[in-house]
């Protein structure tokens, strides 16, 4: 807490909303902008990674939304929330930096045609070495997966098994289990089905969990940002007193 003059005590920095942070900020207290990144980073995380898949990426772009929005604070006019004009930031910098990528791919000439080059398509996706976290999240959908075929009527769990975890054929799986062709279908489109609901009820209660930015990934886009703030500053001396 502050202690004004009048020996009454105002609200620590951390505590206050967006719009008092975002005034003080633009009077010269560039320091408290780390309150808003890191009050808003796993949000601007999210919103990003859904657009750039690359890691490395992602955090470039936050960096530079973080950038814009600094150097633009005296454009946000608090019309509306300042989660929303931080996140329609984001994402213009974001789809500008996919079309980007996309432009320098298409002029380096790289074209993969996934029927005919599939095997060397797939190797070069699983070849790198997963990161702990990427296998944990692989860890818990093959418990997901397993938990949902277990709860399988027998009848249906065995064709699951059969054709789609272990790659038998239509034939192949009737013949195992004195089926026509045409039964074993019937029964994995609805094995198929109930594993889809069984999946999707479990997936509705982790999804708020998926994609968190750790702390130490936060840290460091902080102090990214913080860092070319300060050169904003000694460049930009009017950009944030304008009112």
């Amino acid at each position: 807490m502050e202690t004004l003059a009048s020996g009454v005590s105002s609200p620590a920095p951390a505590a206050l909303p967006d719009t008092e942070i975002v005034r003080r900020v633009r009077a010269g207290d560039s320091a408290l902008f780390e309150i808003l990144m890191r009050r808003h980073n796993q949000r601007v995380y999210r919103v990003v990674r859904a657009v750039v898949k690359d890691e490395a990426e992602v955090e470039d772009v936050m960096q530079q939304a973080y950038i814009n929005v600094f150097t633009h604070l005296h454009q946000f006019e608090e019309r509306s929330q300042f989660s929303t004009w931080l996140i329609r930031i984001a994402l213009h910098e974001a789809f500008g930096r996919r079309r980007k990528m996309r432009q320098s791919e298409s002029m380096a000439g790289i074209q993969l045609d996934f029927d005919e080059n599939r095997e060397e398509f797939m190797e070069t996706l699983t070849s790198p070495q997963a990161d702990p976290e990427r296998q944990a999240y692989a860890q818990e959908l093959h418990r997901v997966l397993e938990a949902a075929v277990d709860t399988l009527p027998e009848t249906y769990r065995t064709v699951f098994m059969m054709r789609d975890i272990e790659g038998l054929t239509t034939s192949e799986t009737g013949e195992g289990l004195g089926l026509g062709e045409e039964a074993v279908k019937t029964r994995l489109h609805r094995a198929r089905a109930m594993i889809r609901r069984a999946v999707t009820a479990r997936i509705g209660q982790v999804a708020t969990g998926a994609f968190q930015f750790h702390a130490p990934r936060c840290d460091r886009v902080v102090a990214a940002v913080l860092a070319r703030v300060a050169q904003c500053r000694l460049r930009l001396p009017d950009t944030l007193t304008q009112p």
